[in-house]
């Protein structure tokens, strides 16, 4: 077997149709046969190029509206008929059946009919039988057979063609890819299907990922990494462009995630400021300008290389701000052409715009692997409003007390369990997060609290007078009476501890106002 094949007959049905007709004029340039179907023949005929009907090719009608065209012995004989098996080559022989060298085809748009919100039966006839079998017909016989499912293929395909042939490296490279693609299409189906019948876990669970791109490496060095989209086009890393600034790598990624999906909770302007996954800074404000302000008090030393995300158009008054410290990367929906400007002195910064803001409240599942296997939940969509709290003491909150209990249950959402955070006036004051008991994360976030306080030139404690929220129940009194040292006037939790009684008789002894959530916000 010769490792470069030449192109004697090829089969061309597309969807896409993106280049297709360049490749036909150049494969009857080369002397080859066309043979294709309904809208992708028309497009090649109207060029003016040789083509042959796959119908009258295989000389069986079209039937059952389309549905059945390639689905013949003629097609899929002519594919996956080996060329150097002589009982191959007289069963073709004998059966008139000729061999086909190349297929190129794209599915059916099913994931775009999903994506516009198509009913069942529109969502039913995008999905594609004979593309996908000719796809692996000719992905398994790839000895033979170049098999083509992405306009973007085409050109390395032309440019071995006009080298004398393809090579067997390419055609396993395109077969690789071709399972790739129809794994993907099934994943896509399957998945719909379930979400029709009201399974959210299904006992088969399939999915993929379209690689977006290669990271440098993973979470350090010697670990390799990558980035996949997984269709959903949630607003965010995956959907942002670029502006400016180096490579972003695997940790990048993370974090910048972590901190729009943050600021995406909040109505008001807002600015998240995110350290290793975890926010050390957050404040709404009238603007960004003043937002930033406030969220850079909170902690200012862990906030030096870290992530900014807002959750309105930027401009140029917060952006300069911004670029006054050390950051990695700035993610915003939109931003002005002065805030652009105001960054493009920092050539290594990064700068992603989204295009828009994520639905905090939007279900969606989310994967953690473990060894074996991985875990898969609905994300987070839990938001907790006024009416939902559950006043459990002798002090109600008041109005101020109560808009920033519910902008630091917000913010707790995204902080690592175990997690504790000071609010005042709509800003973060201090953030514990990621400790093995409770209280520590109590004492820490009253700590940054003493320290921003210092920074700032105060000479009283950022958490007197603040609000603080925990991302789960108080076990023991011992934080919540950490809390109240530290100046705290009022608390949220969830509640649902054995001692919530010893809990609240501590809140009203130290006359905190406390409200229960029912709703808990563990973050891993």
């Amino acid at each position: 077997m010769t490792d470069r094949l030449p192109i004697r007959r090829a089969l061309l049905s597309v969807s896409d149709k993106a280049g297709i007709v360049e490749f036909a004029r150049f494969l009857a340039g080369q002397g080859a046969q066309i043979l294709s179907t309904g809208g992708t023949a028309q497009a090649i005929r109207d060029a003016g190029i040789p083509v042959t009907d796959v119908s009258e090719h295989t000389g069986f009608p079209e039937i059952l509206d389309g549905r059945v065209k390639t689905l013949v012995p003629q097609v899929h004989g002519g594919i996956l008929g080996r060329r150097d098996d002589a009982a191959h080559l007289a069963q073709m022989e004998q059966h008139a059946i000729a061999p086909i060298d190349l297929v190129a085809v794209n599915l059916y748009p099913f994931e775009a009919t999903v994506a516009r919100g198509a009913d069942f039966e529109d969502c039913i006839e995008n999905v594609d039988i004979g593309g996908p079998a000719m796809i692996r017909s000719a992905a398994k016989n790839h000895a033979h057979v170049v098999v083509v499912t992405e306009a973007a293929q085409l050109a390395e395909v032309q440019a071995e063609l006009e080298a004398g042939g393809t090579t067997l490296a390419l055609r396993r490279k395109l077969a690789a890819a071709a399972y790739a693609r129809t794994a993907a299409y099934d994943a896509a189906i399957s998945q719909w299907f379930a979400a029709q019948n009201g399974e959210e876990f299904p006992p088969r669970l399939a999915f993929a990922g379209t690689l977006a791109q290669t990271l440098r490496y993973g979470e350090n060095p010697h670990q390799r990494a990558a980035f996949y989209l997984d269709g959903s086009a949630r607003p965010g890393i995956a959907t942002a462009r670029q502006v400016q600034g180096k490579e972003l790598s695997f940790n990048n990624l993370n974090d910048t995630d972590a901190a729009f999906e943050c600021a995406a909770e909040f109505e008001q302007a807002a600015v998240v400021i995110v350290k290793h996954a975890n926010p050390c800074g957050v404040a709404e404000g009238a603007t960004l300008s003043e937002a930033w302000d406030l969220a850079l008090r909170c902690d200012p030393v862990s906030a030096f290389g870290g992530i900014i995300a807002v959750n309105r158009r930027l401009d140029r008054a917060a952006a300069e701000k911004m670029a006054a410290l050390f950051t990695e990367v700035v993610i915003a929906p939109e931003a002005d052409d002065d805030a652009i400007a105001a960054f493009a002195r920092k050539k290594n910064l990064r700068l992603l715009l989204t295009g828009a803001m994520p639905d905090p409240a939007a279900r969606g599942t989310v994967f953690r692997s473990v060894g074996g296997g991985f875990l898969a939940q609905s994300r987070d969509a839990g938001r907790v409003d006024a009416a939902m709290l559950k006043v459990v003491t002798k002090r109600a909150p008041s109005p101020s007390e109560m808009a920033d209990l519910l902008f630091a249950f917000r913010v707790c959402k995204h902080v690592k369990s175990n997690a504790i955070i000071y609010a005042k006036d709509g800003a973060t004051v201090g953030i514990g997060a990621g400790q093995m008991s409770r209280v520590d994360s109590s004492r820490i976030a009253a700590w940054k609290a003493g320290e921003a306080a210092k920074a700032a030139g105060l000479d009283v404690s950022l958490a007197t007078g603040s609000v603080v929220a925990s991302d789960a129940f108080f076990p023991f009194a011992d934080g919540l009476q950490a809390a109240a040292a530290a100046g705290a006037t009022a608390v949220i939790q969830p509640g649902g501890s054995m001692r919530d009684a010893e809990v609240i008789a501590a809140a009203d002894e130290a006359g905190l106002a406390m409200v229960f959530t029912g709703m808990r916000h563990f973050r891993h």
